[in-house]
């Protein structure tokens, strides 16, 4: 009988895990199932550029895995029962349309990955915008055409996506009154020379920093900071980081207080070793035993060595552990200037940026290839193995045995 592998979620690390377990392994082993929401691959690290009107050209999953023997099932993940062993899949269009479908698996991998976190603020749910997928990025892009010229917009949060949106907004709306609201200093996790060039290009581009600041309330009309200020905001952008999807916590699976699944150096659960999981949905550790970020940077490197590891299990190979680092920080400043952090294998700055337009172009180049990654995923493996029969697995593998 066929091993059943199901990915659930279609992101840079579901999809590139899926892609991948179909070169490592024979499809005549394997029925390779993966589940998402949506018809088509979403470039998450470019919802900025379509926020602000950009055209993305449309990926749709059939044309990416046609040939490739995965299956693609269109549905939103409603349930995982990790001791039953089964993922319940709602039908796509909502109640009423279809009915849910359960899918048994024998390997689960979790990749639903994470939205954006409100952080519990008062009036950002209600209020504010969000660019962690498709449908906020779509309703941000509405709202910002509808702005008359100074009217004025707020990024809430200083990091890498803050930057990204704020930059964006400003190049393509100069007209607007754009402000950035950070709880700490601009950039201060750069390098020296980093944080010059990031000051340059938000001074250029007529940003105003509200640096230090923590914003406690969203209104229609504005936020409130901490320190009682009221900063106008016509629309209001939050991108103060990322919350885990749910399910994961609504399960038997270990997680952490975040909803993160507990997993060890080859992304196995540490409490179901049928169940690996990859991306933001992990609690993956890097060098210095230091938590991964949540990232694409992080994500696929997460999913090769989860699916290189359920393969050598599956075929009595030996298992894999690459350790994952980090090289840089791409960050776009809009479409004519970027800002390359490298950093050590533990992502703190160092020295050495990049800047300017020649990193505009290389991240330009890491975006391209990140897509191109998962739209080519028989290119982006080793040779397919047989998988053998569970005992001769136990004998051949000592982690089996042991887990």
């Amino acid at each position: 009988m066929q091993h059943r592998i199901v990915v659930l979620g279609a992101g840079y690390t579901g999809a590139t895990a899926a892609g991948r377990l179909a070169k490592r392994l024979h499809r005549e082993d394997v029925a390779i199932t993966l589940v998402n929401a949506e018809p088509d691959f979403v470039e998450r690290v470019r919802m900025h550029q379509f926020a602000v009107g950009q055209d993305l050209a449309p990926r749709p999953f059939g044309e990416m895995f046609e040939g490739t023997g995965v299956a693609l099932k269109q549905g939103k993940v409603t349930a995982v029962d990790v001791d039953r062993k089964t993922v319940t899949v709602a039908a796509p269009g909502g109640a009423g349309v279809g009915e849910d479908e359960v899918l048994a698996y024998d390997t689960l991998v979790y990749a639903l990955g994470s939205g954006w976190n409100d952080q519990g603020v008062p009036g950002t749910a209600e209020h504010a915008h969000e660019i962690a997928g498709r449908p906020g990025a779509l309703r941000l892009r509405e709202r910002l055409a509808g702005l008359a010229a100074g009217e004025s917009v707020v990024v809430v949060g200083g990091g890498l996506t803050g930057l990204e949106a704020v930059t964006e907004i400003a190049e393509t709306r100069p007209d607007l009154d754009v402000a950035l609201a950070a709880r700490g200093g601009l950039g201060d996790w750069l390098s020296a020379k980093g944080a010059r060039h990031l000051r340059k290009v938000v001074d250029r581009l007529g940003i105003t920093v509200h640096e230090h600041t923590a914003v406690t309330a969203v209104e229609a009309d504005h936020v409130t900071t901490a320190d009682g200020a009221s900063i106008p905001a016509a629309v209001t952008v939050w991108t103060t980081g990322f919350a885990v999807h749910p399910i994961a916590r609504a399960t038997t699976l270990e997680v952490t207080g975040t909803g993160q699944i507990v997993v060890d150096r080859t992304m196995r659960s540490l409490s179901h070793p049928d169940v690996y999981a990859v991306g933001d949905a992990a609690l993956a550790m890097g060098p210095g035993d230091k938590p991964l970020r949540m990232s694409c940077a992080s994500g696929v490197f997460t999913a090769w060595q989860a699916v290189d590891a359920i393969a050598a299990r599956l075929t009595g190979g030996k298992v894999p552990n690459v350790p994952v680092r980090y090289y840089n920080q791409c960050i776009s400043l809009g479409r004519k200037d970027g800002l390359i952090q490298f950093v050590t294998a533990d992502d703190r700055a160092v020295r050495s940026a990049l800047t300017g337009r020649l990193a505009a172009f290389y991240k330009e180049i890491i975006c391209k290839g990140a897509a191109w990654s998962v739209a080519h995923p028989m290119v982006m493996a080793v040779r397919r193995r047989r998988v053998v029969p569970e005992a001769v697995v136990a004998e051949a593998s000592p982690v089996r045995t042991a887990a």
